[in-house]
């Protein structure tokens, strides 16, 4: 401002912003109680259109908490099985960080279950996973993932953040910050968990699809699959509908009129929170309400209404899909088996390989395939050395190799992505980090991850990090 000018001419600029700001909020409201009046828009996010062309128009993550072997899923080793029982080269492994094995003998722990080929390319899976080996020519299977975290919690918020530090935004509140959702009456970034039938499993904290610095509204939402899918979700006896929309107009107009005093953005957030708590209360039911499946549907993926199973969170995430929801994370814990390996892996496999085949194949059936991102991956691998827990075999958490897999928008079909060692110790060949993986997602998703940034403590922040990710473009179709 130059000094010389009247105090007056200040104040007017002041008046100008402020009215003007008013004026979009005023529009930002109006779309809230009538959602209509922007709906020819072409996205709801910080970015608008996406910069990049899209591929994918929503992503379903489905995480495999507590670090599945890939020496048991999709990583085979015949050497290891040779050297069974022998001690672990101390090349390999002299000088590296380990969790529960650190300062121990180390011997080598050949596959416990066979393999076999699937598909037209005669991809090696464990037998544990047929179904999955059904889709194979479908999905394309990473051997060389790696992770920079060691233990379960910052593992989980590696993956998920893109960093180990606490109260970073979730991947699903990246993607619904910058894009939006489709949905009007549904969360853009939807989360559901289920639980082995086994051992107690490793906890999942809210924070792992938090929002951290960016709006809260783009935090994630659970939607629970037993009971009551919301807490709070039905009216109290003797509040209808009508009485709950007028309560709900009378906060909003509260919130409307604080806000012009206060110009503070997490009051429009609390704002469109409230409408969309409303509209989930009609919306919601219907969500969970799969009468309207066919019984040939729900035998594809193996589950009844209402259990709480992964596979039925799987049939969630299709009619979540459907709807509009941009992000969708189904967490499966009990994977972490540091003993009775032998007789606990059986049964995740069990629980999770006839749902994923189901999935893709009801996407395909119904046209979303081709626009949906699909990524299988625990938060990290597992050792190719013995961990001996309580009389019973098991391994011991691992960050240098992992086994994954995408499929659907933008992904090649039956392709073998990277190697590790042979055994399985370390990837060797196209190696890819969290980081990547990222970046790659965000790319089918029509964004630049490297220009993708939100202003944080000076900072320009971003969920692919500044360790110079790239995108995976050989697994790109």
């Amino acid at each position: 401002m130059n000094p010389s000018s009247p105090p007056t001419e200040a104040i007017q600029r002041r008046m100008f912003l402020r009215r003007g700001a008013q004026g979009l909020g005023a529009l930002a409201l109006a779309t809230l109680a009538r959602p209509s009046l922007l709906r020819a828009a072409p996205a709801r996010g910080a970015l608008g259109s996406p910069p990049l062309p899209q591929k994918a128009k929503r992503v379903i993550w489905l995480t495999m908490a507590g670090g599945p072997s890939q020496l048991e899923t999709f990583d085979p080793k015949p050497k290891l099985a040779q050297l069974h029982g022998t001690p672990m080269p101390e090349s390999l492994t002299r000088g590296q960080q380990l969790a529960q094995l650190q300062g121990e003998q180390l011997f080598c722990q050949g596959p416990v279950f066979p393999f076999a080929k699937f598909g037209r390319n005669q991809t090696e899976i464990c037998t544990l996973f047929p179904h999955i080996g059904s889709v194979m020519d479908d999905i394309c299977l990473v051997r060389s993932m790696t992770t920079d975290a060691i233990n379960h919690d910052p593992a989980h918020m590696f993956m998920n953040t893109g960093t180990q530090i606490a109260g970073r935004p979730s991947m699903g509140a990246w993607v619904t910050y910058g894009l939006g959702s489709e949905s009007e009456d549904l969360p853009g970034f939807v989360v559901a968990v289920s639980t082995g039938k086994g051992r107690s499993p490793q906890p999942i904290a809210a924070r792992q699809w938090s929002s951290g610095f960016l709006p809260s509204r783009y935090q994630g939402v659970q939607l629970r699959g037993q009971g009551e899918p919301v807490h709070y979700l039905a009216n109290p006896p003797g509040i209808t509908r009508d009485r709950q929309r007028a309560d709900v107009d009378s906060i909003l107009a509260l919130n409307r009129d604080h806000q012009q005093l206060v110009d503070d953005p997490e009051i429009v957030t609390r704002i469109a929170q409230y409408e969309m708590a409303f509209r989930m209360q009609a919306s919601v039911p219907g969500l969970m309400d799969v009468s309207d499946e066919r019984p040939e549907t729900l035998e594809a993926y193996g589950c009844q209404p209402g259990d709480g199973s992964f596979a039925s969170n799987c049939l969630l995430a299709r009619r979540l899909a459907e709807r509009g929801t941009r992000f969708i994370q189904l967490y499966h814990r009990d994977w972490d088996h540091h003993s009775q390996l032998r007789e606990e892996l059986p049964l995740r496999a069990a629980e999770v390989d006839r749902a994923c085949a189901a999935l893709i194949r009801d996407l395909q059936q119904r046209g979303l395939f081709e626009e949906t991102l699909i990524v299988w991956t625990g938060e990290f691998g597992r050792t190719p050395m013995a961990q001996k827990n309580k009389g019973t075999l098991g391994r011991d958490h691992h960050n240098k190799a992992m086994s994954m897999w995408l499929a659907g928008a933008g992904i090649q079909r039956g392709l073998v992505y990277g190697a590790t060692d042979e055994l399985g110790y370390a990837a060797v060949e196209n190696v890819a980090t969290v980081h990547d993986l990222h970046a790659t997602m965000l790319h089918l998703l029509g964004i630049q991850h490297d220009a993708f940034t939100f202003k944080f403590q000076g900072l320009d922040a971003r969920l692919s990090g500044v360790e110079g990710a790239h995108v995976l473009k050989g697994i790109l179709a």
